[in-house]
């Protein structure tokens, strides 16, 4: 049992100083106990001296100035700390702007708008298809055996133009073949990454898709051709038509960029909306380890930026782009750009490509660019790309936001196991880490950040901001000269970017199919709608 007091039920109190004088001066008869009157005219004493003290009159002026030395004290005390905090966070500070930047970086940990959807109600997804539109079962025109190049992204869009190519054709589409020879060399098939039963199914009233080619046409010698690109629909339904039905079995070697942008017929348009995000589906076990990792970054309501940062050496070799690389990096690309046969472009000047906008953001630009759009140094950020190249990898980014994750620090060993060596697996988890994102932005408009683009535009024209490249490094390198103050350029970022965070525009049309807007990245019109209610007079 507790041995406190309050336990017991009996408090003790110990009587301070001053209460045992005061009670010793009588007893009961009013006596004085002489044995103590020493010992009491001291504590008198004592107790006099006090009170006088604590009384205005003669010692005012010195409980003033006692008061004063006091508050003296506890505001240098409180000064010492303040200075303290200060040289800890100016130490982590980079010198492009100063200390009294933190507070205004701070307070817009909270700010919705940086995180706001620009969705609308005046749209919607229109991509049924008209009954009449349903395809005849009972007859085929022949069979297309399809060679899907480059990486995930380029198969996918590659594929879903296949899908409408043999619409057009009416076709039969056997399961695409995978490109193995790419940078990456991964020996993924199509049923490693896609679900293949959900992409036959969702697509039996458009075009048949079949395992194997049927045994009657098994041993046939197909026709081998690399479709034109950018083509209209007419070239299929008629030039190719013509070759299918006189071979029977027709083989595309590319799948890249094989169907115009623009002056596609409206079903064709819709068919390959349909394909390209609703039939190409992932693997369960892609799509389940995918949507476990957008949940842990979601853990406690808090938001995600999905950042496409493409600065890896892949990219840099192709595009020959070297900004912030050492003499040794940029010799090294340059090898590998020239032992590549199939990238045309061998002499380039990375400087004026740069200059252009042409090139990814570094680590650094990226990073500078997040805090001029106000997203606070506590945003989570995880990398939907490959390695980073370079010596100094993430440290830029690192050092303004901390909280960057990659599927490979998101998830166990164990659970990215069955992945490894399977690029284009993992690529498929970025790619949903990127879709589900609260922002995703990309600082290089290759395919996948096309693919994400129009598929975020497409769910609900969810935030996704694209760069002005060539503007905004025209003023990272005004204010690296000293030309512009942090806060004239954090203004000016902004200001170009207010209407490039994914809000309806309708594809811009070109003179080049080449240099349009393409289509995948912008499905409005074709694959968007404007509510009929909505229209204006």
């Amino acid at each position: 049992m507790s041995n406190s007091p309050l336990a017991t039920g009996t408090i003790t109190t110990r009587r301070r100083p001053i209460d045992s004088v005061e009670y010793a001066e009588e007893n009961g008869n009013g006596k004085v106990n002489m044995g103590q009157h020493h010992h009491q005219q001291h504590h008198r004493r004592i107790t006099s001296s006090v009170n006088s003290l604590m009384r205005p009159g003669r010692y005012l002026s010195r409980w003033i100035f006692g008061a004063l030395m006091l508050l003296m004290i506890s505001t240098m005390f409180v000064k010492i700390i303040l200075i303290h905090l200060f040289l800890r966070v100016n130490a982590t500070m980079t010198s492009h702007h100063d200390f009294l930047q933190l507070p205004r970086h701070v307070m817009h940990a909270q700010n919705s708008e940086i995180w706001a959807n620009l969705g609308s109600d005046k749209f919607y997804k229109c991509i049924d298809r008209s009954s009449i539109k349903t395809r005849d079962k009972s007859m085929s025109n022949g069979y297309i055996l399809v060679h899907a190049n480059g990486g995930l992204n380029q198969m996918r869009s590659g594929i879903s133009d296949m899908v409408a190519v043999a619409k057009l054709m009416n076709a039969s589409l056997v399961l695409p073949m995978l490109d193995h020879k790419s940078f990456w060399t991964d020996p993924s098939e199509f049923k490693d990454i896609f679900d293949w039963q959900h992409f036959r199914k969702s697509l039996e009233d458009d075009i048949e898709v079949l395992e194997s080619l049927p045994p009657s046409v098994a041993n046939v010698k197909p026709f081998v051709k690399a479709p034109v690109s950018w083509s209209k629909a007419s070239y299929y339904s008629r030039d190719i038509l013509k070759i299918l039905k006189r071979h029977k079995v027709i083989e595309f070697t590319h799948t890249d960029s094989r169907l115009s942008n623009n002056g596609i017929p409206d079903s064709i348009q819709k068919l390959r909306c349909h394909a390209m995000y609703e039939a190409i589906r992932f693997t369960e076990k892609i799509e389940q380890l995918g949507t476990k990792l957008v949940n842990r970054l979601k853990e406690n309501g808090e938001p995600y930026i999905a950042l496409h940062l493409r600065y890896e050496k892949d990219m840099l070799a192709f595009t020959g782009c070297n900004h912030n690389l050492t003499q040794k990096e940029a010799e090294e690309l340059r090898k590998l750009r020239y032992k590549t046969k199939h990238w045309k472009e061998k002499r380039i000047n990375g400087t004026e490509k740069r200059v252009l906008g042409l090139c990814p953001m570094t680590p650094r630009e990226a990073a500078i660019f997040l805090e001029a759009m106000e997203y606070p140094s506590n945003t989570k950020i995880c990398i939907v790309a490959g390695d980073i190249f370079g010596q100094n990898g993430l440290k830029a980014l690192q050092e303004r936001y901390p909280n960057v994750y990659y599927h490979s620090n998101l998830a166990t060993k164990q659970e990215l196991r069955p992945f490894m060596q399977r690029h284009n697996q993992l690529a498929a988890l970025d790619y949903i880490l990127a879709l589900h994102a609260d922002v995703f932005l990309y600082t290089y408009a290759g395919n996948m950040a096309k693919a994400v683009r129009g598929h975020r535009l497409f769910q609900g024209f969810w935030k996704t901001i694209n760069p002005d490249k060539q503007n905004f490094v025209r003023l990272i390198d005004e204010m690296d000269n000293k030309k512009l103050t942090w806060k004239e350029f954090a203004t000016q970022v902004r200001g170009l970017h207010v209407n490039r965070t994914g809000a309806p525009n309708a594809r811009v049309v070109g003179n080049f199919p080449k240099l349009e807007e393409n289509f995948y990245a912008n499905p409005f019109p074709g694959c968007i709608c404007l509510r009929p209610k909505q229209k204006s007079r």
